[in-house]
């Protein structure tokens, strides 16, 4: 039996009902078609699901969609202003922190978070905010410097 939510998603307010089951990662992805999260492992060990629950990042794999009821959800899709990059988005380019691209989204949004909390964070609370996003790609060293390039702005 679905159930009635209320999420701010990306600044908009939505209401609508959810299957108890439903993943938040399923909502974002299949009923909302935010399609820039994304599903890695499906059991919170890679964080490429990664989004900010009132400005918080969470493993969107993990939590039921009526847990959010009432929360504010950010996605990669919420950061940029229009055709404006978030800050975090353009070190990214900027440093070539990124390859295939698959785990930027959650990096971005595990860095965000950091960054909102602590504007000057160490080159080791950077390691540790991003701990649980795995990259095979590029190593972490370019990521950690984006990271670090923005807290000096």
């Amino acid at each position: 039996m679905k159930q009635k939510i209320s999420v701010t998603v990306n600044g908009a307010s939505l209401e609508m009902e959810v299957e108890p089951s439903l993943l938040l990662i399923d909502l974002l992805r299949d009923h909302l078609e935010l399609t820039g999260t994304k599903l890695g492992c499906g059991h919170g060990d890679c964080g490429a699901c990664t989004v900010l629950v009132n400005e918080k990042p969470v493993n969107s794999c993990l939590v039921l969609a009526l847990e959010v009821d009432g929360k504010k959800i950010t996605t990669i899709e919420g950061l940029a202003e229009g055709e404006k990059l978030h800050p975090i988005q353009q070190a990214f380019i900027e440093y070539g922190a990124m390859q295939c691209g698959f785990c930027i989204p959650g990096m971005i949004l595990s860095a965000t978070a950091l960054l909102d909390e602590n504007p000057h964070p160490t080159e080791e609370q950077v390691r540790d905010a991003i701990a649980g996003n795995l990259c095979r790609c590029t190593g972490y060293a370019k990521i950690v410097q984006a990271i670090l390039s923005v807290s000096r702005t």
